[in-house]
């Protein structure tokens, strides 16, 4: 059992949280893209109201714990690893609780070359328990904006989590996707698991565009969020997300196994 107290000094060590890799100057250029509606920002979210550059800072400040001082602009974000290590029990508690309930789940991820196996992990143990782990719209094709116009994507899933990938298949011993923002995967996977005879996913876990425009449709989300993801705690402060859990989401894969360990004890689906 991995304690609180290893679990914050490898979030320190590892810089998942504390001084992370994330730079202020980039987290600011998304509060201030977020709050002049742009969609790149926006991660499917449409929110209920407009929010200041100020009232995104303020948030941000509460629930990652960087600095609220807009005249702090430059240097590396800071991530409180008190926060995080708060959001991981509430992630924990909320996983067990599927668990118990057997729900139907729905993971995915836009970070699939850091975050696949956390993800894959949870996949595992929620199977193993007789949650029911949705692969909805396996191998449709996406149309995806991209720098260079749109590019036809696919939605597939490796090992339980969905991922978007650039060609039709992954060849052996390639990475398992590409990096993505954008909501249209979930929407996807959804309008497959909404058809005749399926079943809706009662919790989506993920990241990006996969929490928030599953939150969106009203479907409950938990999942990971970087210093420069306001749309993320937007959503949760508009009731969207149920649990968000700060962290720095780009750094080696194997930095997330000890979160991995700390959840599936918390939630009691160590194998």
């Amino acid at each position: 059992m991995l304690s609180v107290g290893a679990l914050r000094a490898h979030l320190l060590a590892a810089r998942l949280a504390g001084p992370i890799a994330t730079l202020r100057e980039k987290s600011l250029r998304s509060y201030r893209l977020f709050a002049a509606g742009d969609p790149r920002q926006m991660l499917g979210l449409d929110p209920e109201r407009a929010w200041t550059v100020g009232e995104l800072l303020r948030l941000m400040a509460e629930r990652c714990g960087v600095s609220p001082d807009p005249a702090h602009t430059s240097g590396h974000d800071v991530i409180d690893p008190d926060r995080t290590v708060a959001a991981l029990d509430a992630f924990a508690d909320r996983i067990r609780s599927a668990a118990d309930h057997r729900e139907p789940v729905l993971l995915g991820t836009g970070h699939p070359q850091r975050l696949h196996g956390f993800y894959a992990a949870l996949a595992g143990a929620l199977s193993a328990a007789g949650c029911p782990v949705l692969t909805p719209s396996h191998g449709r094709c996406i149309d995806m904006p991209t720098q260079f116009g749109l590019r036809r994507h696919y939605l597939r899933y490796v090992g339980g989590v969905a991922v978007v990938c650039a060609t039709p298949t992954i060849a052996p011993g390639r990475e398992p996707g590409v990096h993505t923002h954008s909501p249209l995967p979930v929407r996807a996977a959804l309008a497959g698991a909404g058809g005749r005879g399926r079943r809706l996913p009662r919790l989506v876990v993920g990241d990006h565009g996969w929490v928030c425009g599953a939150g969106q449709l009203g479907i409950e989300a938990i999942g990971l969020a970087d210093s420069d993801d306001p749309a993320v705690f937007v959503a949760q402060a508009e009731g969207r997300m149920s649990v968000v859990v700060p962290l720095d989401d780009a750094v080696r894969s194997d930095y997330y196994r000890p979160l991995t360990r700390y959840v599936l004890n918390r939630a009691c689906l160590s194998q």
